[in-house]
């Protein structure tokens, strides 16, 4: 059983998941699978991109509902895992 822990989030609330990674066709499409994992309601129009100046990075920022700290705690997991994942904030 997960350890309950403090967070300054009151759930449910929209939450802005910024994913930044190397900017190849296949980032944007792994990031949404994953996210869709942990939060069905996701819908790509809620995401917006932004790369880099030289274009080698993409930084994706994907608005949603997040329901609880553990769903978050769970999402962030699976992206810092994933090898086209960068960063996370």
């Amino acid at each position: 059983m997960p350890i309950a822990r403090e967070t300054l989030l009151t759930f449910p609330c929209v939450f802005p998941l910024k994913v930044i990674g190397r900017n190849v066709v296949e980032f944007e499409g792994e990031v949404f699978s994953i996210v869709q994992k942990h939060v069905p309601d996701a819908q790509r129009g809620h995401i917006t991109r932004r790369p880099s100046a030289a274009n080698k990075y993409l930084a994706l920022t994907v608005t949603f509902v997040a329901d609880n700290q553990t769903q978050l705690d769970e999402l962030y997991l699976e992206l810092n895992r994933h090898e086209l994942v960068l960063v996370t904030l």
